[in-house]
């Protein structure tokens, strides 16, 4: 992955991002908090979210989200990779 241009495709992808050169941990409360922010579709930074990355990867955050989380929930059905 690109790390500079690209937007990540996987779920290893999407962990290296946010933890190595974003520098967030997920912890329990950034995950819980960021999922009750993206789950308000009427919030404004989840319409800014969709609109900059698509609604594919915003639904594919989700999944990764809890994912990290250690949620057994399937995947979306049309998620990338994971």
């Amino acid at each position: 992955m690109d790390t500079d241009k690209s937007i990540p495709t996987n779920y290893a992808e999407w962990h290296e991002c946010i933890t190595v050169h974003c520098g967030i941990p997920l912890t329990p409360d950034y995950i819980t908090k960021r999922l009750i922010e993206l789950r308000q579709s009427e919030s404004e930074e989840t319409i800014r979210f969709r609109r900059l990355y698509g609604d594919q990867h915003w639904q594919n955050v989700m999944h990764w989200l809890l994912q990290a989380k250690g949620d057994p929930s399937p995947a979306p059905t049309e998620a990338l990779d994971d």
